[in-house]
């Protein structure tokens, strides 16, 4: 009995002194909504302009200035919704990588698509920050905009995490904001997790998308901010007290 007391104590410091596995985590995620639109099913020339300008410019293979560290690929690319997929596609397809998509689709009913928006969200960022093919590697979220950041969203399902900002605990860092604004769409959230050993954000970067030409000319309003008055007709415009589900 002695003996295998003894064994069983040894087996335990053993385990207590080994080093715990490193946590299942991205290395970065870069988050940003899908690009101007002009109905539940495509984009406006603006959004469709928007989506090769992010392929050239930012997030496509061999992007002039790409938010990937030098000879380092992207583990995917993620969308929800129709609008989503429309932009992450052509980035994708330079990389070729699929796009794993939650295909929410358009509903009239709003209350039943918020709640589709919800459950897919949350089954998106379980599986970014548990599946261990994208430990430490870059992953892409376009995603609805309500569904990033909104205070009302999270005051209305407070119960229950919804946006990306509560679900990924962006509200540890400073300077993450509570709503992601309707009218804006030429942002990027840049997430990092530099710490191996939790799926906590180490540091948070909001920035500006500023295309070259040709296509210097899409919106680039400041946050919060409504678009030019002059974006194309067909783009629905949207306002600071837009709420969109």
């Amino acid at each position: 009995m002695r003996i295998v007391l003894c064994g069983l104590a040894l087996l335990l410091a053993a385990l207590l002194a080994a080093p715990s596995p490193a946590v299942a985590h991205p290395s970065e995620i870069i988050i940003l909504r899908h690009p101007e639109k002009t109905g539940p099913l495509r984009l406006c020339t603006a959004g469709r302009d928007r989506s090769k300008a992010l392929v050239g410019q930012y997030l496509g293979k061999g992007a002039i200035d790409s938010l990937f560290p030098p000879g380092v690929a992207p583990a995917a690319f993620f969308a929800i919704t129709i609008h989503t997929l429309e932009l992450a596609k052509p980035v994708a397809d330079s990389w070729n990588v699929p796009v794993t998509n939650f295909s929410v689709l358009p509903n009239p009913d709003k209350r039943s698509f918020t709640l589709q928006l919800n459950n897919a969200t949350r089954a998106a960022v379980l599986k970014v920050m548990t599946d261990p093919f994208y430990t430490g590697k870059p992953v892409v979220m376009v995603w609805e905009h309500n569904h990033i950041a909104s205070a009302w969203l999270a005051i209305r399902f407070r119960a229950k995490p919804v946006t990306l900002r509560q679900l990924l605990h962006l509200g540890r860092l400073p300077g993450v904001p509570e709503t992601w604004p309707a009218q804006n769409y030429d942002y990027f959230w840049i997430v990092k997790f530099d710490n191996p050993a939790s799926d906590l954000p180490t540091s948070f970067q909001m920035m500006k998308q500023v295309f070259q030409p040709p296509y210097n000319t899409l919106p680039q309003n400041d946050w919060g901010h409504d678009e030019r008055s002059n974006l194309d007709a067909e783009c629905i415009k949207v306002g600071p007290d837009y709420l969109a589900y």
